[in-house]
């Protein structure tokens, strides 16, 4: 379902029955479509008609799977949503237990997984386990106006919605994001809080100057981000021009917990996601032992036993995306270092590491100068083959409205990126597309760019 008024409601008839709600990517495939059902084991699933073509063409590859409910008209083989929830009493179930709800990772480095976690045996009028790392850190209340730009079928939006509702507040969702647009809502319903990704943060300061001082964001309290890494001079763009309210915080889908950081945090420790608390927070060498202060490894977050998420019918990630010693230390992929200040800093993801010459090189440096240059709209650096090498780094580029690629602009690109980061980490070549593909949640797709360069070869990632 895209971004819907009903999406929240069937969330909730699922939160409040024992049931485990699945939220599905808008854009899948049939194919991808009838692949989240059917792994999943579902039960019953819901569209809507904007749905409808990829819906109405998965009927007989999803046998299993007998309710099937479409809002906002009639599809062959499904039953109207409407009419189906009008013929039943709206009165509270007798006994309502929580339920659950398991995401989707978003396939950034392969197929989707599903990522559940236990189902709670638990009244659902008790607290939510969630509430102190969303609602209670960020001050949701009944007050509150939560501004969801992002779609609702990714993790952290779900969450953030599902947590202002158990609040009392109110949230203004987006059918999908614009840049003006979002400003427009924050003013038009005075929205206190929000939550965005790096991307979009981007694209709001491009906006004309004219255009941002338009808008009366004075009742926005509290901005948070998430997803991925944040440029340092984006995020410092962004708190000159909103104020010390910007806010972020670290975890994924399939981790077991979150670091968060406030902005005055953040601009006495520039570039990390929160303070690493050695009881939470562990960084790891390929051997599995621990790193030493200022030493990159693999991010590990420390969870509780017997609520750890695993990956539905995926024993062997789930193992995978375990310390090897430590069964509650739980691994998203991404790698970090602990700097003697104690706050953890990103690098990158683990897939995406170049190793050139024996060198590991982290993309998202390269990719925070890019992006930083006032002709380029987004970036993406990766390792393509190099014979001598092994890797050589490569960046694909999609300019600002308007700008024409050309070699000259690549040269000056290369030349741009020499000035802000190591030679070593330089990109041997630039590549322009008219748009890279990432999520809706914001989230770059770099293993659907980088497979074509390596195609025909071996590839660990």
């Amino acid at each position: 379902m895209e971004n819907h008024l009903s999406y929240m409601a069937v969330i909730w008839a699922a939160l409040r029955s024992g049931l485990c709600a699945v939220p599905v990517n808008k854009y899948f495939n049939s194919q991808e479509m009838a692949y989240v059902i059917n792994d999943c084991s579902a039960k019953a699933i819901v569209t809507t008609m904007a749905q409808g073509e990829v819906a109405g063409s998965v009927n007989a590859e999803i046998a299993n799977c007998q309710i099937r409910l479409v809002a906002d008209g009639e599809l062959p083989g499904w039953e109207n949503y409407e009419a189906a929830i009008a013929e039943h009493d709206a009165s509270r179930l007798d006994v309502e237990m929580m339920g659950t709800i398991m995401s989707y990772t978003s396939g950034t480095t392969g197929k989707p997984k599903g990522v559940l976690r236990p189902l709670p045996d638990m009244p659902a009028s008790e607290p939510w386990a969630g509430w102190s790392e969303t609602g209670g850190l960020y001050g949701f209340d009944a007050s509150t106006v939560y501004l969801s730009p992002a779609p609702l079928y990714h993790g952290a939006p779900m969450r953030f919605c599902r947590a202002v509702h158990m609040a009392g507040g109110t949230v203004v969702m987006m059918e999908k994001f614009d840049a003006e647009m979002a400003l427009q809502l924050i003013d038009r319903y005075r929205v206190t809080h929000s939550q965005w990704v790096p991307t979009m943060f981007a694209r709001m300061l491009k906006l004309d100057a004219s255009v941002r001082g338009r808008f009366n964001l004075s009742s926005h309290r509290v901005a948070v981000h998430a997803a991925a890494p944040c440029p340092i001079d984006v995020k410092r763009q962004m708190i000159a021009w909103w104020g010390p309210i910007v806010h972020e915080y670290y975890g994924g889908t399939d981790s077991a917990g979150i670091t968060s950081i406030s902005c005055d945090e953040w601009l006495r420790h520039r570039g990390s996601v929160g303070r690493a608390d050695p009881a939470r927070v562990k960084v790891c060498l390929e051997d599995g032992t621990e790193a030493a202060i200022g030493q990159a490894g693999t991010v590990y977050l420390v969870g509780k036993r017997g609520a750890l998420p695993e990956y539905l019918n995926d024993p062997e990630k789930t193992r995978a995306a375990r310390h090897p010693a430590h069964d509650d230390w739980v691994t998203g992929g991404d790698v970090g270092v602990v700097r003697d200040d104690g706050y953890l800093y990103l690098t990158d993801r683990k897939a995406f590491t170049i190793i050139s010459g024996g060198v590991n090189i982290y993309p998202q440096a390269i990719e925070d100068a890019l992006i930083e240059h006032p002709l380029v709209g987004d970036a993406a650096v990766f390792g393509v083959p190099n014979e001598e090498m092994g890797e050589e780094v490569k960046a694909v580029v999609e300019l600002a409205n308007g700008v024409v690629p050309s070699a000259a602009m690549a040269d000056e690109l290369i030349a741009y990126c020499k000035s802000r980061v190591a030679r070593y980490m330089v990109p041997r070549s630039v590549e322009f597309v008219d748009k890279l593909p990432r999520t809706a949640a914001g989230k770059l797709m770099k293993k659907e760019l980088r497979d074509r360069y390596w195609e025909g070869r071996n590839l660990v990632s």
